[in-house]
Order: structure tokens, then C-alpha cells, then sequence
């Protein structure tokens, strides 16, 4: 598995190729992020399959995904990673790129063509063209990260 952080500032990606990576200030760290805001270990990513897993070191000026304080989180492709005011947002992806040949191309689908194959690795029967397409068995849908160990919202006091 691919992973990098990518800058939205538009600098370079930072390649996570170890399986623990220590980001800070400090010159000892793997990820050094020169800039007074940034603590001297401010956090460490975990890489493990599939997956990016973030905890924060008790740092200032905190760790963010998708904009909410964390203490730790799972990190899922396309969130948005803020180390104190770096902003990165992250990819996750194969290891290498496959090359497509200019013969190959998508192939389109309508969205009744989606629905059966979608019941097909289901392994449902397949509807009849006038019945309805929604799914009102419950079935499984697809979930933003749900950040376990987040910072409660502090109440705003007066100004």
C-alpha cells in the first residue's frame, strides 16, 4: 500500500514508507516540520494495512482531521490532515501505478446496469424493471470515519 501526505499548500508529498513515523520540530524525527508552531514531537502515524492511524503527542497546538481536534483516529483516503498549521491531505492507493493502454476504456453504466451487479455480489435476486431501486432492506452503506477520541466542543464563553 501507497501512502503520502500531500500538502495542499502544493508542496512535495511526504512518502510514508515505515511502518512508524514521528513528526515534529525536532531534527530527530523522521517527518521534521521546521516552523514554531509544530511541536517538538507533535505526533506519530501508524501504517498498517490499508490503513493510516494517527495519535497525538499532547502537542500546542493540536492534530485535526477533517477539521476536528483528535487525540487519535483512524486517517481514511482524502481526509484532510492538519499538524498545527501544515494541512496535508492524504492518499492512500495501490503500490505502483498501473498503466492503461489507450485501447482500454471505462465501461459506462446506467444506474439500473449498477443496481444488478450490486445485487449480484450481494448475491440478491434480481428486481423486476418497475419495482423500486432503493435499498430498504438496510443494507451496508458506506460511513465517514467516525473519530472515536475527539476534543468535547468548548462552550463559548463571553466575549
Amino acid at each position: 500500500m501507497r501512502a503520502q501526505l500531500l500538502p495542499l499548500d502544493g508542496g512535495a508529498p511526504i512518502e510514508i514508507t515505515k511502518d512508524l513515523l514521528v513528526v515534529g520540530r525536532k531534527e530527530d524525527c523522521d517527518v521534521c516540520l521546521e516552523h514554531k508552531s509544530v511541536s517538538k514531537m507533535h505526533c506519530v502515524i501508524v501504517k498498517t494495512d490499508g490503513l493510516l492511524l494517527i495519535r497525538d503527542l499532547g502537542s500546542t497546538n493540536g492534530t485535526r482531521v477533517n477539521g476536528t481536534r483528535v487525540r487519535r483516529a483512524a486517517l481514511l483516503p482524502n481526509d484532510q490532515l492538519s499538524i498545527a498549521h501544515y494541512k496535508f491531505r492524504v492518499y492512500l492507493g495501490p503500490d505502483a501505478v498501473e498503466e492503461v493502454h489507450a485501447e482500454e476504456h471505462t465501461q459506462h453504466l446506467n444506474s439500473y446496469e449498477v443496481a444488478d451487479l450490486l445485487r449480484q455480489t450481494r448475491g440478491r435476486p434480481e428486481k423486476d424493471d418497475d419495482s423500486d431501486d432503493s435499498d430498504k432492506d438496510g443494507g451496508e452503506l458506506m460511513h465517514r470515519n467516525q473519530l472515536p477520541d475527539v476534543y468535547p466542543e468548548e462552550p463559548a464563553g463571553p466575549s
